[in-house]
């Protein structure tokens, strides 16, 4: 397996250390999770080009209508205060 180095801030070292963690793999699991997430980003986008290729831009009124549509739903997903 090839090594690489990897530079942290003081503070994160010396939680990483403080609590015995296993740092190779931690930043293989968060590497593998950056590439996956910036993979599905890229999927995203190419999946809206395609849309607004094929039908067009959004209008004003499309939009607002989405930006209502998840606020809605993000208000259902916030955390209840206690």
């Amino acid at each position: 397996m090839p090594r690489m180095q990897v530079y942290l801030p003081d503070d994160l070292y010396q939680q990483v250390k403080a609590r015995h963690l296993p740092a190779s793999e931690l930043l293989q699991d968060a590497v593998r999770t950056e590439i996956r997430r910036r993979d599905l980003v890229g999927e995203a986008d190419a999946y809206l080009a395609g849309l607004v290729a094929e039908v067009g831009e959004p209008s004003p009124e499309d939009r607002a209508s989405a930006g209502a549509i998840a606020r809605r739903i993000a208000s259902r997903r916030a955390p209840q205060a206690s």
